[in-house]
C-alpha cells in the first residue's frame, strides 16, 4: 500500500502532462482531457515515457474535469474518469494516481457555491475514480484550502482512497486566499491526508523558502513538483521555460535534504526531468522524522499555537445574559456578533468563542451561518462552544480551518459523542472536568476524570496534544475553598500530564462586588499556576494589560517589546474617534449593516454621489491598495467589496430617485477568450470594477471575437478586458485584438491580464494595457474614465 511506501521510501512522481501533449502537435481541444477518449493511444504513450523515465506514481490526464465544466464537454464525468484511468492502467504503473485540479469556482461566503455544493462535485469524481481502479486521488494546484476541505471530506466520507494534495503560493510565500504553509499543514494535515506538498506557479528557485517550512513542521510525507522555472513566452506568443535539468537537479536535491520525499515536476517537465529525478532519489530511504502537529489551531490564515505563551480566548460571542445579542440572532442578524468579533481581536484576543446557544431557534443553521459570517471578516481561529454534538459536527465541516471544539467532559454519552467528531475533523477539543457524578470538589477527582478522557481519546486515535483541558471555576462567593482545587488541578494537568489548560474566569466573581478586580486577580493566580488560555471579555483594558505584563515577567515577552510598544500607542489609541462610526472602518471590516446605517446617517448632509465619489471609492482605492502589495487577501478584499456594494445600492437608489438614470464612471466589456474556462480572476475584476462606479458587461469565457465586437457596437462601448489563463489561447487573444482593430474606425482601449501574459507581450500583441491583477485593471479603467471625460 501506498500509505506504507511512502513512509519507507523516496517515490517518483511523473512530470507535466500539458507540456507533453503541446509536443505532440495534435490539434487541442478546448478540454484537453477529451483526448484520453479521442486520443487513448497518444496519451497512453506519454504515460510509458513518463514510466520507463522511471516515475512510481503516473497521474491521469483528468486535471480540469469536474460538474461545473460539463458544459464544456460532451463526454459524461463518468466516461471521463475511466477513461484517463484505463490510460494510465495500460502502462501498469506503481500507482495510479487520479488527478483532480480546483473547480475553477469560490465557496461562499466570497463566491456563490455552497460547500456542499463542492463537496457533491468532488464526491461524484473520487467515487468513480475508485470504482474504475485508481490507487490513489491527487488534488493538486489547489489555491484555496476551504475548497481543498470540500474534495477532502468527499473522499474520505464516500471512498477509502489515499489522499495526496498539494497547493500554489505566490512569491509572498501564500496562496491567493491568504494562506501561509503553516496554516495549509495545520488545517489540511489535520483531517487525515496522507501526503502534501506543492506544485506549479513557481520555480524550485523560489519554492525554497516554502519548502522549508513545509518540511520543518508537516506531520506527513511532503510532495514537491515544482515548475520548470518561470513561464516566459516567446515572440510568436508560446510559452516556454528555460531551467536545464543541471538547475533543476540542484535545488531538488535541497529539497530531498530538507525531508521532502515525494518528487516530481509540473509546467515545462518532461521524461528526462523525470528521470533525472528517478536517477538520484528513487528507492532511497526515508529517514526524515515527523512530529504530530501539536496543539495547534488555525483559520485560513492565522494559526495559534498552545506552546508559543498565552493564548487569550474572547468570550463575548454568546448570548447568555445578553438581550441585545440574543434577539439579533433569533431574528436572524449576526450584526452585533460581527460586531463583537473586530472589536475583541482588535483589543488582543487571540481565538474567539462562539456560542449561539439562544432557546427556540436551529442551532445547527444558526452555528453554521454565524461562522461562516465571522469567518469572512476575521481571520482569527475559533472554538465552537455548544453541549449539542450536531451543532458540533456541522460547525467544524463547514469552519474553515482547525477549531477548537468546546467541549467534552467524562460522561459516558458526551464522550461517545464528541470524540468521533474530533477524529473525523482533527480538531482540539476541551476536557471539562465533570462527569456523570457532577463537578468533583477535589482536585484529585479532577484529575481521575482529565486521565480517563485521554484514555478515551486514545482509543479513537486522537492525539493526547488535541486535548486541553479546564479544570472549572465554582463562585468564589459560595465555595471558597474551591478556588486552589481547581488551580491545584490545572497544575497538575499542565505539569504532570503536559496538557495545556483553559480557564473560564467570569464565574469566580458572580454575586459580589467590582467583579473585574476578582477577575483579574484570579486570573494573575492562574497565570502563575500554569494557565494556558484564559476566557475573558478582552474589552477589559485592566485585565489585558495585567497579562501583557504578566508576559514580560515571565519571559514570553523577550525584551519587554510588545508591552513597550503597546503601552506607547495608549493615548493614541484612546483619544481616537470612536471606530463604529467611520465608514472606512466599517467597509474594510465588513460590517455591512453598521455601513449602511453610517452611509444613511452621511445622507443627511452630503449629496449621494459625493459619498459615493469622495468617501467610498477612495476606501476602496485604499484597501486595493492594501490587497496589491499583499497587506490583505482575497476573502479581506471581497468582503470589503461586498460591504461596499451594500452601501453603493442604497446609494444608487437614492440617486435614481432624485435624477432618473445613474451616471457611471465609465463601462466595459469583459470576456475570458476563446478557448479559454478560467474566469476567477475576471470575475473578481467585474466585482471590483462594479464597486469602483463602473458598469460591466460580463461576456462569460470561451468567448468568440464576434460576440465581442457585437456587445461593444449595442452598448456603444470603446473599451474592453480579456482574460487568458491558459497558455494555449494566448494566441487567441492576439487574434481577437487584430479583429477588435480592424472592425473600428476609433480606437478601441484594450485591457489584457492573465496568469501566463507579461506587459511586454501585452504591448506586442497590441494591447493597450496589461493589467497583472485586479487592483490594476481599477486604476487602468480610471486611468481611461479620466481620458475619455476629457474628450
Amino acid at each position: 500500500m501506498i500509505q506504507k511506501a511512502i513512509y519507507d521510501k523516496v517515490l517518483i512522481v511523473d512530470g507535466a502532462m500539458g507540456t507533453k501533449i503541446h509536443q505532440t502537435g495534435v490539434s487541442l481541444p478546448i478540454v484537453l482531457e477529451d483526448l484520453n477518449i479521442t486520443h487513448p493511444t497518444l496519451i497512453t504513450a506519454i504515460h510509458q515515457e513518463y514510466k520507463d523515465a522511471g516515475a512510481d506514481i503516473i497521474t491521469t490526464n483528468s486535471f480540469g474535469i469536474n460538474g461545473f465544466k460539463l458544459d464544456e464537454t460532451k463526454y459524461s464525468i463518468k466516461d471521463h474518469v475511466k477513461a484517463a484511468i484505463d490510460c494510465v492502467k495500460k502502462v501498469d504503473p506503481s500507482y495510479t494516481a487520479f488527478d483532480i485540479g480546483p473547480s475553477g469556482k469560490l465557496i461562499e461566503p466570497i463566491g456563490s457555491v455552497t460547500f456542499d455544493e463542492m463537496v457533491s462535485v468532488y464526491k461524484e469524481l473520487v467515487v468513480y475514480a475508485e470504482k474504475f481502479g485508481a490507487d490513489l486521488v491527487l488534488f493538486e494546484t489547489f489555491n484555496d484550502i476551504y475548497e481543498l476541505k470540500a474534495a477532502i471530506i468527499a473522499t474520505k466520507e464516500n471512498t477509502n482512497l489515499p489522499i495526496f494534495c498539494t497547493v500554489t503560493f505566490d512569491d509572498t510565500g501564500k496562496t491567493l486566499s491568504g494562506t501561509d504553509p503553516l496554516a495549509f499543514i495545520t488545517s489540511i494535515a489535520s483531517l487525515g491526508v496522507d501526503a502534501l506538498g506543492v506544485n506549479c506557479s513557481l520555480g524550485p528557485k523560489e519554492m525554497q523558502r516554502i519548502i522549508q517550512e513545509l518540511t520543518d513542521y508537516s506531520p506527513i510525507p511532503v510532495i514537491v513538483q515544482p515548475n520548470r522555472g518561470l513561464p516566459k513566452i516567446d515572440e510568436t506568443g508560446n510559452t516556454y521555460y528555460d531551467l536545464d535539468i543541471e538547475t533543476y537537479m540542484e535545488y531538488m536535491n535541497i529539497f530531498y535534504q530538507n525531508g521532502a520525499t515525494i518528487l516530481g515536476g509540473c509546467c515545462g517537465t518532461d521524461e528526462k526531468f523525470i528521470n533525472a529525478l528517478s536517477t538520484a532519489f528513487k528507492g532511497k530511504k526515508n529517514n526524515h522524522t515527523y512530529t504530530p502537529l501539536g496543539t495547534t489551531i488555525s483559520s485560513y490564515s492565522e494559526v495559534v499555537d498552545f506552546d508559543d505563551g498565552i493564548v487569550i480566548i474572547g468570550e463575548r460571542i454568546n448570548p447568555t445574559g445578553r438581550r441585545k445579542m440574543r434577539n439579533d440572532i433569533k431574528a436572524g442578524s449576526f450584526d452585533s456578533v460581527l460586531h463583537d468579533a473586530v472589536q475583541q481581536v482588535e483589543n488582543g484576543a487571540t481565538v474567539l468563542d462562539v456560542n449561539m446557544g439562544v432557546p427556540g431557534i436551529d442551532e445547527v443553521n444558526t452555528m453554521i451561518s454565524a461562522i461562516k459570517s465571522i469567518q469572512s471578516i476575521v481571520s482569527t481561529p475559533l472554538q465552537i462552544d455548544s453541549t449539542d454534538p450536531n451543532v458540533i459536527e456541522a460547525a467544524c465541516r463547514y469552519y474553515n480551518g482547525r477549531p477548537i471544539i468546546n467541549s467534552v467532559n467524562g460522561e459516558k454519552q458526551s464522550l461517545d459523542g464528541i470524540l468521533p467528531i474530533v477524529k473525523k475533523y482533527g480538531c482540539l477539543v476541551l476536557g471539562l472536568t465533570l462527569d456523570e457524578d457532577g463537578l468533583p470538589k477535589t482536585k484529585e477527582k479532577r484529575i481521575e476524570i482529565a486521565k480517563n478522557i485521554v484514555k478515551e481519546a486514545k482509543k479513537h486515535g486522537i492525539e493526547p496534544s488535541q486535548i486541553l483541558f479546564d479544570a472549572l471555576t465554582l463562585t468564589v462567593s459560595a465555595e471558597q475553598s474551591q478556588v486552589f482545587e481547581t488551580l491545584g488541578a490545572m497544575k497538575y494537568i499542565k505539569e504532570e500530564m503536559g496538557h495545556h489548560t483553559i480557564l473560564g474566569v467570569s464565574n469566580i466573581s458572580f454575586g459580589l462586588p467590582e467583579r473585574k478586580l476578582i477577575n483579574k486577580t484570579f486570573i494573575n493566580m492562574a497565570l502563575s499556576y500554569g494557565l494556558s488560555a484564559p476566557i475573558l471579555n478582552p474589552m477589559h483594558k485592566d485585565v489585558m494589560e495585567m497579562i501583557r505584563a504578566f508576559k514580560v515577567l515571565n519571559g514570553e515577552d523577550l525584551n519587554a517589546i510588545n508591552y513597550i510598544k503597546l503601552n506607547q500607542g495608549i493615548k493614541k489609541i484612546e483619544s481616537e474617534e470612536v471606530k463604529s462610526k467611520d465608514i472606512k472602518y466599517l467597509i474594510t471590516n465588513g460590517l455591512k449593516s453598521y455601513a449602511l446605517e453610517e452611509t444613511m446617517r452621511m445622507l443627511s448632509g452630503m449629496e449621494a454621489s459625493t459619498i459615493i465619489d469622495d468617501i467610498i471609492i477612495p476606501v476602496l482605492f485604499e484597501i486595493g491598495e492594501k490587497f496589491e502589495k499583499k497587506q490583505i487577501y482575497l476573502p479581506e478584499l471581497i468582503q470589503a467589496a461586498d460591504t461596499s456594494s451594500y452601501c453603493l445600492e442604497y446609494l444608487k437608489s437614492v440617486m435614481k430617485k432624485e435624477q432618473g438614470e445613474i451616471s457611471y464612471r465609465g463601462k466595459l466589456v469583459l470576456a475570458t477568450v476563446k478557448g479559454d474556462i478560467h474566469d476567477i480572476g475576471k470575475n473578481i475584476t467585474k466585482t471590483l470594477l462594479e464597486n469602483n462606479g463602473f458598469e460591466i458587461y460580463d461576456l462569460g469565457r470561451d468567448v468568440n471575437c464576434n460576440e465581442i465586437i457585437n456587445a461593444m457596437e449595442k452598448h456603444n462601448i470603446s473599451v474592453v478586458g480579456l482574460s487568458a489563463l491558459m497558455t494555449t489561447t494566448v494566441k487567441n487573444m492576439e487574434t481577437i485584438i487584430e479583429q477588435i482593430r480592424s472592425h473600428f474606425s476609433k480606437h478601441i482601449y484594450i485591457i489584457v491580464g492573465g496568469a501566463v501574459l507579461t506587459e511586454e507581450y501585452a504591448m506586442k500583441i497590441d494591447a493597450d494595457y496589461y493589467a497583472k491583477d485586479a487592483q490594476s485593471a481599477v486604476k487602468i479603467c480610471n486611468n481611461i474614465a479620466n481620458l475619455l471625460n476629457k474628450k
